[in-house]
């Protein structure tokens, strides 16, 4: 019996998913629920396309010829409502939609502001293709433009408005920038980068209301009592999953979809991947959120195997995000922060919570040529690990971190000599890391 796959969403999880169950299953039927429209794009690279680095043709992450060898059936609608009980969803069209199997992709969405003004013209975020083609056309009459929030969206809007020549202002809530994730040393080196650039920082700042004319952004008054003239204002103060079609079916949720080890809600046959999903660790023991673009790819394979019929467990990875910062490439492994950061109340795009996990441990920083390294051990193992320069590193980290490979034969030099802690983790990487399994972690 051909068995019908139904698809909410159109991210990396969603993708994914369509792509494991065509593998799997030559006959299945797919259906793939998004207002979006296809091909499949890249979220990562809006950066980029906004920087002017890359060309919006080069965001699809999937040929045409690719695209029609998934046999999807594209529904360009909403899912409104959810009934498991019937094995059906219902479109904001009123079409009801049966399913065998069902995946709820629907990702998350930027947090609208709630200051005074907040609805005006020229209040912007940064969620899809179509918010990154609009904020790119407002650059051409834009003299001046102000950033507000934490993590790697506000700081891609940051480089992005200043690339296209627009004046860029960016409040950070607290005294330096991602606190939660960053120590002072990281910190400084991208603020130090921004300044040079010309960027103006204000600390310890945010938006008391935006004022307009004719519902139009003319400037803002900050929490300092400052008024700033601007022509945009970009919002990055956090995500929160889409959870409206999970709640519609009764389906059993946190600040995410539950999920099982097998990405399994509490619904039958209902499914969930990407940053929608609320996936239980067994190292910490909770269910995290991750918002990171490796976490959704897997997570939808995964689900989408098991759609399938097959029975694969969804393995939790310490999270690993190459994101840059000031013009700087930087990679994030594991638990890296845990301190308190106003500019993060929630969760931001590209950020995983178990970054800011506080395990027992210390923490050691080396720096070599410019670049920046800093691990955090807890009892005979790296925890996390930040990379900032030069990449070498990158992945024998997230192999040792991965694996939990015991480094106590190499903690007390750390210990003793953390100014060369690059070269001996080089060192030890090269003795105890084959080159294939860092390839493929």
């Amino acid at each position: 019996m051909t068995r019908h796959h139904v698809i909410v969403g159109s991210g990396i999880a969603a993708l994914s998913a369509a792509e494991s169950i065509r593998h799997a299953d030559a006959q299945a039927r797919i259906t793939m629920v998004s207002p979006e429209p296809l091909p499949f794009y890249s979220r990562p690279g809006l950066a980029y396309l906004l920087t002017d680095e890359v060309p919006e043709s080069r965001l699809a992450i999937r040929t045409p010829a690719e695209v029609r060898a998934l046999q999807l059936i594209h529904r360009p609608r909403t899912a409104t409502v959810l009934l498991p009980d019937r094995h059906c969803v219902i479109l904001d069209d009123g079409e009801r939609l049966e399913y065998d199997r069902l995946l709820i992709a629907t990702g998350a969405s930027s947090i609208r502001p709630t200051f005074p003004g907040g609805d005006l013209d020229g209040v912007v975020q940064l969620d899809a293709l179509s918010e990154a083609r609009s904020l790119v056309a407002r650059c051409r009459d834009a003299r001046a433009a102000i950033v507000v929030g934490g993590g790697s969206t506000a700081l891609e809007l940051v480089e992005g408005l200043h690339a296209r020549g627009v004046a860029t202002h960016y409040l950070l809530r607290g005294e330096r920038y991602w606190s939660k994730v960053f120590d002072r040393v990281e910190s400084a080196i991208v603020e130090s980068r921004l300044l040079a650039d010309g960027i103006q920082l204000h600390r310890g700042c945010g938006v008391e209301a935006a004022v307009g004319e004719d519902g139009r952004l003319t400037a803002i008054l900050t929490t300092t009592g400052r008024r700033i003239e601007c022509d945009i204002l970009a919002v990055a103060t956090g995500v929160r999953p889409r959870l409206e079609l999970a709640t519609s079916g009764g389906v059993e949720t946190a600040r995410g979809v539950l999920v099982n080890e097998f990405l399994e809600s509490s619904a039958p046959d209902v499914f969930a991947a990407g940053d929608v999903a609320q996936v239980h660790d067994p190292v910490t023991r909770q269910a995290h959120l991750d918002t990171l673009w490796a976490s959704a790819r897997r997570q939808g394979s995964v689900a989408g195997m098991n759609m399938a019929g097959m029975h694969v467990a969804y393995r939790t990875r310490p999270p690993m995000n190459v994101t840059r910062v000031g013009g700087i490439t930087a990679t994030i492994i594991g638990a890296v922060g845990g301190a308190d950061d106003p500019d993060l109340l929630t969760l931001t795009r590209g950020q995983s919570e178990r970054w800011a996990a506080d395990p027992e441990s210390w923490s050691v920083g080396g720096a070599r040529r410019g670049d920046r390294l800093r691990v955090v051990v807890s009892g005979r193992a790296i925890v996390g690990a930040l990379v900032m320069g030069d990449q070498e590193l990158s992945r024998p980290l997230a192999h040792l971190i991965g694996e939990e490979v015991d480094i106590s034969a190499l903690r007390p030099a750390l210990e003793q000599s953390p100014e060369d802690a690059m070269d001996l983790l080089l060192d030890f990487c090269h003795a105890h890391v084959s080159d294939r399994a860092a390839r493929h972690w």
